[in-house]
Parts: structure tokens; sequence; C-alpha cells
């Protein structure tokens, strides 16, 4: 299937885990792949796979929390590639859970770290991409947000609190430019076995949150990654300023 076929897709916080998976299945659909993280050793060899799979894609290390940095990263994709026709925005700072409680005992220090990344540089993205894909006949947006953006839990407050502004920014984006072109969505996964999970859970760990959902397993990458690439494609083209969870049905809504 090559539904990006002539695209310019940028990945952004996308090296290792989730988006490393979506960017190499936006590369075997067709799209030319700039992968941005902070990490450019591992951005790098996700490249080189991509490469050694017949697709073609630039590393570029950038910071999310700096607006030069996320800037240039836009304007090198353009200089590289022509053109910018998708985004996923997939960063976060793993460091800050175990620092994040609740409103009364969390430091604003890790607060104002969490919105600088979750919230604050998906704006950023936001802010410099636009305008490209703008030029460029329109595009379409899809941002990594959580089932936490939906509902609460007695800690992790600034990670709760940021995805439920990034899933308001998605419906600014949406509404702003969509009568333009320019599509925005989210996605919001559940417990999703990406290596960090496997590496920092427990086996009887993932047992309890397998048993919680009702599905008979727990997601993983690949499914991630194929609903990015759908809400990118022009199969998608109806699709505009949606919270789309994914998740074997954790969280229910109508």
């Amino acid at each position: 299937m090559r539904r990006h076929e002539g695209k310019v897709a940028l990945c952004a916080g996308s090296a290792t885990g989730m988006g490393a998976e979506t960017a190499l299945r936006l590369g075997r659909e067709g799209a030319r792949v700039v992968v941005g993280d902070v990490n450019l050793d591992a951005a790098q060899k996700l490249v080189d796979r991509m490469v050694s799979e017949g697709g073609e894609g630039l590393a570029i290390t950038f910071d999310i929390a700096d607006p030069d940095s996320v800037k240039a990263l836009v304007d090198r994709t353009v200089e590289r590639f022509g053109k910018l026709d998708l985004m996923h925005v997939n960063a976060t700072d793993r460091k800050l859970n175990l620092q994040d409680y609740d409103a009364v005992t969390t430091d604003l220090e890790v607060f104002d770290r969490m919105h600088a990344v979750s919230l604050r540089g998906h704006l950023l993205c936001t802010r410099f991409a636009v305008p490209e894909m703008l030029k460029a006949g329109g595009g379409a947006i899809v941002y990594t947000s959580s089932d936490a953006g939906k509902t609460s839990a007695p800690q992790r407050m600034s990670y709760y609190i940021a995805k439920a502004g990034l899933n308001g920014l998605m419906r600014h984006t949406a509404i702003r430019w969509g009568k333009e072109g320019v599509r925005a969505n989210c996605i919001c996964p559940g417990v999703i076995l990406t290596d960090a999970v496997l590496v920092n859970t427990t086996e009887e760990f993932r047992e309890q949150q397998r048993r919680r959902v009702p599905s008979p397993r727990l997601g993983t990458m690949q499914d991630i990654a194929a609903l990015v690439a759908f809400l990118l494609s022009d199969e998608a083209g109806w699709i505009n300023g949606q919270a789309v969870s994914v998740d074997g049905g954790s969280v229910m809504h109508g």
C-alpha cells in the first residue's frame, strides 16, 4: 500500500518507540520522512533502516521546547524535500513521570517542563508547520495525546493537564485551518507495549493491565503506526478535529 506516495512527512520526537514505528510505516507507504529528535544517533539509525528498505529520509536533531530549533527543523525539511505535507508530533519527557504527583505537591518546575514539551512544544510545531502546509495546498497533522487527556487520576497531574490541553490545540488547529485544507487529529493511546514499557514494567503489571481492557490483548506499536498512517492519509480526509482512542476499549464514550 503506497498511500503516501509523493508526500513529505515530518515525524517530531520519533527516534524510538511508537514514533519510530510510525515513521517506518510512513516510509513504507511512500512518504519521504524527516525524523526529528533530541537523540540524533537513534534518529539516524532509524533513517538508515528506512533507506535500507528502499525509502528516503533525513535525521535532524532538535529540541521541541526551543522555538528556534523547531523552526529550523521545519525549514530544513522544506529545504531538503521542497515542501511539507504531513506531521506527526510524538515528543515527551519520560523522566518527569516519577516527579509528577498532584496539584499540591508537584514542583512547579516539573509542571512547567511537562507543558514546555508536551503542550507548548506541540504548539511550536504547529506554528511553523501550518504555513508550509498551506503553501503545499493543504496537509494533515496527528498529535500523540493520551487517554489521560479524556480522564483524570490522583497522580501525574501535569501530564493529564498537558494532554487535555493538547486535545484543545488539536481542535483549534482543525477549526482554524480546516477550510484551507489542513486537518488535525489526536491519537489517544492506552497501554502500548513499547520497548520502554517492556523493560520498565513487570509481567504481573502487564497482566493486570490486560485484565482491565475489554480486549484480549494490550496495544502494540504497530497499532499506533497503523492509526497514524491512516489519519494522515487522504482516506481520512473527512476526519478532522477528533481525539481517537486506540486503547482496546479502555475508555468508551459517545
